[in-house]
């Protein structure tokens, strides 16, 4: 007997696999995977998270009042303008189920996040690819690939897993490309890593226009990636949109508590960053003079590339590292098969991926 089918399109999608998280038995394992700090959440996240155990009978703030009150605190914001999901990945997918359908394109760029690609098939529109140069976005070729049934345009900038970025004045002229019922969405999860000077998460741009939005995360610098939790900002009225088809509850207590908490922890946020500055630079150095190719990085990871000789391929080196504990991210779905991302990690991390890169290189 036959059951119930998948709308049309749905088995087309290819699951978003997660990095890796084990290692073989009796194995250390140095999880350098998933872009995950290695400073952990704030000390005072981690309490406010443990008090707020003690309501879980209690339904939580449904427009999570609090919580957008802290982000427009700490970034000068209008807390109408925010909306808070189940981290940015959940608010990536209402803004695509708000404004794609059947017949309707989505653009981005060819090494962008793999959210991009399942939101926009999952809500029956057409994802299109535009190329990269030096695996950074190319606003000529985004704008490029934009036609009349474009309706979203992502941009992950910083890029994952790439680590490149757009400069603000790039941002800028993306937009000005853009119609005005054209939704530009500026995907910054990795904004608070970034030293480069001419940087900007958007927020200016979301401040004077009526179609762009700002998508962050709590999972990376504050180190809250097991609480999925995630804000937007936005025009009213595209908040306004996603509101009406956000789940009533989408936001749990204690990832609320944990993230006010988080956000008003500038000292834990500063050691991260310095944390971040010091071994970025350090993986940078060391893995070139080892010879391999490294895409120059603003985040808190490293795009590794390895040769295509035989036995010295990333696949090769993933197999090696995995047997030694040390997980790195396979990028295949990426468009990256000869590529490794690397996480930034501790200090005792950091030194063995190196070594055991020197020893799996034969140097």
């Amino acid at each position: 007997m036959n059951g119930p089918v998948p709308r049309k399109g749905i088995l087309d999608i290819d699951a978003y696999v997660p990095g890796k998280s084990a290692a073989p038995a009796g194995v250390k394992l140095w999880k350098l995977s998933s872009n995950e700090t290695p400073l952990g959440p704030s000390a005072q996240a981690k309490a406010a998270y443990a008090a707020a155990g003690e309501k879980l009978e209690l339904y939580p703030d449904g427009a999570s009042s609090a919580l957008r009150a802290a982000i427009a605190a700490r970034y000068g914001l209008d807390p109408a303008r925010l909306i808070c999901g189940a981290g940015s990945d959940e608010l990536l997918s209402l803004l695509a189920y708000t404004y794609l359908g059947p017949g309707d394109e989505a653009v981005y760029s060819e090494h962008g996040f793999l959210v991009y690609k399942i939101a926009t098939l999952a809500a029956g529109a057409t994802p299109v690819v535009a190329p990269e140069k030096d695996y950074t976005a190319d606003v000529d070729a985004l704008l490029a690939r934009v036609t009349a049934k474009t309706k979203i345009v992502f941009l992950a900038n910083p890029n994952n897993p790439t680590g490149t970025y757009l400069p603000f004045d790039e941002v800028k002229r993306l937009h000005a490309g853009l119609r005005s019922d054209i939704l530009l969405v500026l995907d910054a999860a990795y904004a608070e890593y970034v030293r480069a000077n001419d940087y900007e998460s958007g927020l200016e741009l979301v401040a004077t226009s009526p179609n762009v939005v700002m998508a962050r995360t709590f999972s990376k610098i504050y180190g809250l990636a097991n609480l999925r939790l995630g804000w937007m900002v936005g025009p009213p009225a595209v908040i306004d949109a996603v509101n009406r088809i956000r789940g009533p509850f989408n936001v749990s207590g204690p990832a609320m508590a944990a993230g006010i908490a988080a956000i008003q922890d500038d000292a834990h946020v500063a050691d991260a960053i310095a944390h971040n500055d010091k071994w970025l630079a350090f993986l940078t150095k060391e893995l070139t003079g080892l010879g391999l190719g490294v895409t120059p990085s603003v985040g808190n990871f490293l795009l590794v590339h390895f040769s295509k000789e035989a036995g010295k391929g990333a696949r090769d080196a993933d197999a090696f590292l995995t047997e030694r504990g040390l997980i790195l991210r396979r990028v295949d779905a990426y468009g990256l098969p000869d590529a490794l991302r690397l996480t930034i990690g501790s200090e005792e991390a950091n030194r063995l991926v190196v070594e055991t890169l020197r020893e799996f290189l034969g140097k």
